[in-house]
């Protein structure tokens, strides 16, 4: 009995850590183009010229290197510094590759963030448009070169940007 009794306990551990393995996260519904939009666009109550000049303040508070800037245009763009992303075992295994009389196999891992504005004027009002993406490129020492951009959509970013460009405006404006 005891036999039957432990064969019937390590099946419904084995279908128990199966089913477990089994279950799947339900991910979240790509967003649609209008809620992006809604999360990367705010109005202000501001001339063009003032806002413009807060978002490139704001940029650079942030880290960030314009690399254009047109007011014209309304349009800015902005990158991060590139940061490497290449693991220390990575390197460790090129290394060893390499006195081990192989050639150097290592894959170089680089991300930076790029940051667009795009500032229109609505009347006496200024519509603001952000967007940051996210830019990995790999690189091996082989010549294979690859990059993958992906969207930043966390409303939080696009929350603390504009609260720093809305507090930048109110400065700009009592000078």
């Amino acid at each position: 009995m005891n036999v039957f009794l432990t064969n019937v306990w390590l099946i419904l551990t084995a279908v128990g850590l199966t089913l477990a393995g089994c279950v799947v996260q339900q991910q979240k519904p790509p967003m649609t183009p209008l809620e992006i939009q809604s999360i990367q666009t705010r109005e202000f109550e501001s001339p063009k010229k003032i806002v413009f000049a807060s978002v490139v303040s704001v940029f650079q508070d942030l880290g960030y290197t314009i690399k254009n800037a047109d007011l014209n245009t309304g349009f800015i763009n902005a990158e991060s510094a590139a940061q490497d992303m290449t693991s220390d075992a990575e390197i460790f295994i090129g290394v060893i590759s390499v006195l081990g009389g192989e050639p150097a196999t290592t894959t170089q891992r680089v991300e930076q963030t790029v940051a667009t504005a795009f500032i229109e004027e609505i009347g006496n009002r200024a519509r603001v448009r952000l967007n940051f993406v996210i830019t990995r490129q790999l690189s091996s020492t082989h010549g294979q070169n690859s990059r993958r951009d992906t969207p930043i959509l966390d409303v939080r970013i696009y929350t603390n940007a504009f609260e720093r460009i809305e507090n930048a405006i109110f400065i700009r404006s009592g000078e």
